[in-house]
């Protein structure tokens, strides 16, 4: 499987890459900074230069060439302001979608977030509701597509050891999940394209990665 990932550098991006790779995939990461590259490639992965907020549809559908899945795993990151939330956690989401449609890829993940579908109260942090926003927006535009998408809503991400185990349904209740489980997640769900349609929370849980991706088969 070839399978290119938006915003390679991430920490749940290269974990995917190095998770793929080991199992005989072949991974490219999308990257802004040409200096990121060198992290990509340790990771097994090839890096690809292609900046999501300075691009057009035809540039990034030749990158998708020959590839099997898209994965949406970018995004503006902290410290970013509500305006790049939605360039890169909106906008970015949806030109890969264009994209991926004109070079003929069919499969897309999108990682998204736990939490969209209740956005902050107003007075709140303006720029969190943003980002939450932007992730929503992301959803909505690609469920309204020709493509066989899947939609993942993390928890809480931490750093810990990966269990292996979690809860994977449409609506799993808060938690944290580390980023590692997420990879393998990731990576089981694009192995299994019966998936298609489900839009699904992720956190911690008691149920091994496959049986709980055979679960959620729509």
């Amino acid at each position: 499987m070839r399978v290119v990932i938006a915003g390679g550098h991430g920490k749940i991006a290269l974990l995917l890459q190095r998770h793929l790779v080991g199992r005989g995939d072949t991974a490219v990461g999308l990257i802004r900074n040409p200096e990121q590259a060198a992290t990509l490639r340790a990771a097994g992965a090839t890096p690809v230069v292609c900046d999501l907020e300075h691009t057009d549809v035809a540039h990034l559908a030749a990158h998708l060439e020959h590839a099997d899945a898209v994965v949406f795993a970018a995004g503006a990151g902290p410290g970013s302001g509500a305006a790049r939330k939605d360039t890169v956690d909106r906008a970015a989401a949806a030109l890969l979608a264009d994209a991926a449609t004109r070079a003929g890829v069919h499969r897309y993940l999108l990682v998204s977030s736990m939490g969209v579908d209740t956005p902050p109260a107003p007075g709140g942090d303006d720029v969190w509701a943003a980002y939450l926003r932007a992730k929503r927006a992301a959803e909505d535009d690609l469920r309204g597509r020709d493509l066989a998408w899947t939609v993942l809503r993390p928890g809480r991400l931490t750093d810990d050891p990966p269990t292996g185990q979690v809860t994977l349904t449409p609506h799993a209740g808060r938690g944290a999940i580390s980023r590692t489980d997420v990879a393998h997640v990731l990576a089981a769900l694009l192995d299994e394209p019966r998936t298609t349609g489900a839009t699904l929370e992720l956190v911690d849980g008691p149920t091994p990665i496959a049986e709980a991706v055979r679960a959620a088969i729509t």
